[in-house]
């Protein structure tokens, strides 16, 4: 695994080999699987999260949602798997300009309203409006600029949050859509100060082992995209003791406590760069080993002089990885 001859992997699934089994029956069309898993992973709110999440991603490209529903037209998971199928689409939408967004929006929130009615214990229908919220870039609609409930954050969308949080409270996604739609505000030029205060005002309330932990990584790399620092040859950014200790606490308040297997890539691959950059090499060698082959491009991407090239990332991530796991422990 620490050869010259690892290649990395980057799949949606992860380390979630009965989810990598479904998603390829959808590429083929195939309902039944997905149906299955996801009776089979009611009772874990995040894990159902997770998995409807990345479902509604492959499931965006075909109509084998609107299949499920045909044949099960009663059923509240596969209600919910179409708001999550129509939010796909309409961010789709939204970032490739396409003139069907206003049209897909509204699909959206009309299969959202369904969702919330007939599956009112599930948090996904509410992720998926909260996700819905970067559209609305301007804040036009009241309740996108609801009273923050802590000083020093902006009005947005927090009784979608709230709303959330009621039924899983710190569900990982809810709290990335809202950072994303802070990123967003004022047609995208959201300010950086407002999401570090989101997501330290996240972190500070959030118990052991909760994902929310990891939040404040997230807010440092996008500082760094917005700067352009890419390939500095001494880059200051991240050994300085607010990063150092922002992947300190990430790494103690979460990752200590939690099964590196059941966990967001995303999250573990950021930790790692975080704890890479701030050259604790000894501890990032320990997130290497939990991600095993797996890896995501951002936020090595953001490393490189191409952002886009992912095989830039690929090899990045690399020669992090190899660099970590040779480090004395």
């Amino acid at each position: 695994m620490s050869g010259q001859d690892f290649r990395p992997v980057y799949h949606p699934a992860g380390h979630d080999a009965a989810l990598r089994g479904v998603l390829q029956d959808l590429r083929t069309g195939r309902w039944l699987s997905m149906a299955q898993l996801l009776a089979d992973t009611a009772g874990d709110r995040s894990l159902w999260t997770r998995r409807t999440q990345v479902l509604a991603a492959v499931a965006a490209g075909s109509d084998v949602v609107r299949a499920w529903r045909a044949e099960q037209p009663h059923s509240a998971a596969a209600t919910v798997m179409h708001a999550r199928v129509a939010v796909e689409r309409a961010l789709r939408a939204h970032r490739e300009g396409r003139p069907r967004t206003g049209e897909l929006w509204r699909l959206a929130w009309e299969a959202c309203s369904a969702a919330a009615q007939a599956a009112p214990a599930d948090p996904v229908p509410w992720v998926c409006l909260l996700a819905l919220a970067v559209l609305d870039e301007e804040q036009r609609m009241e309740q996108h600029r609801m009273r923050p409930p802590g000083p020093m954050l902006p009005p947005g969308p927090w009784g979608l949050l709230a709303e959330a949080d009621k039924r899983d409270p710190y569900n990982r996604e809810a709290y990335h859509r809202m950072l994303q739609f802070l990123y967003a505000r004022h047609s995208g030029s959201g300010s950086l100060s407002e999401a570090v205060n989101f997501v330290q005002w996240a972190a500070a309330s959030a118990p052991p082992g909760s994902a929310l932990h990891a939040l404040p990584l997230y807010a440092r790399v996008e500082r760094y995209r917005r700067e352009r620092g890419q390939e500095k040859a001494l880059d200051l950014h991240w050994v300085t003791e607010d990063a150092a200790r922002d992947a300190e606490r990430a790494l103690h308040a979460w990752f200590d406590h939690t099964d590196p297997a059941a966990e967001s890539l995303l999250d573990l691959n950021h930790l790692a760069h975080a704890l890479w950059g701030a050259l604790r090499f000894d501890a990032a060698a320990r997130l290497f080993a939990a991600l095993g082959p797996y890896y995501t491009p951002q936020p090595w991407a953001y490393r490189t002089r191409d952002p886009a090239d992912q095989a830039l990332a690929e090899e990045l991530f690399t020669r992090a990885r190899a660099r970590c796991l040779s480090s004395p422990r």
